[in-house]
C-alpha cells in the first residue's frame, strides 16, 4: 500500500502515554508516604489575656501539671508555697498523673534559672510518661 502524499497512516498519531503515567504514579506515591512520616512539632504556650501577672493563672478544671523554676533553681509544684527537691520530681508527677490521666505537664523557668532543671524536670516528665510537656515564656 502506498502512502498519499499529505496524509499520515494512523500508527504515526499514536503517542504511548505509559512511560509518563508511571512516572506520575511513583511521584504521587512518593508525596503520599513521604507526608504521612512528617510530623510536625511545636511547643504550646499556655496563653491568657493577662500577660501581666506574676503567677500564671490556674485551671479552674486542674488539667495541668504546673512546674515553676526560681531565680536560684527552686522548684515550685502548682503554685505550693514550698518548694520541692530534685528527687520528689518524678514521684510528684506520678501522683499528679494518678489523679488525672489527662493531664500535661507545664513548666515555667525564670530568667535566671538553669536549663539543667528545666531538662531534669523535663526528663522525670518523660520517664512517668507524660506526654504533653508545654515550656512557657519566662516572667
Amino acid at each position: 500500500m502506498k502512502k498519499i502524499a499529505g496524509r499520515k497512516s494512523e500508527d504515526d498519531a499514536k503517542i504511548d502515554l505509559t512511560p509518563m503515567l508511571d512516572v506520575v504514579f511513583i511521584l504521587l506515591i512518593f508525596f503520599v508516604v513521604t507526608a504521612t512520616f512528617l510530623s510536625e512539632t511545636a511547643i504550646s504556650a499556655a496563653s491568657s489575656d493577662n500577660n501581666n501577672n506574676e503567677t500564671p493563672p490556674q485551671d479552674d478544671d486542674k488539667k495541668n501539671i504546673l512546674f515553676e523554676i526560681g531565680a536560684n533553681n527552686e522548684i515550685i509544684l502548682n503554685g505550693n508555697p514550698r518548694p520541692i527537691i530534685q528527687t520528689q520530681i518524678r514521684s510528684n508527677i506520678d501522683q499528679l498523673k494518678a489523679e488525672n490521666p489527662a493531664a500535661s505537664v507545664i513548666i515555667q523557668p525564670n530568667q535566671e534559672s538553669d536549663v539543667s532543671t528545666l531538662v531534669l524536670i523535663m526528663d522525670s516528665a518523660r520517664q512517668a510518661g507524660m506526654a504533653n510537656i508545654s515550656i512557657v515564656e519566662p516572667n
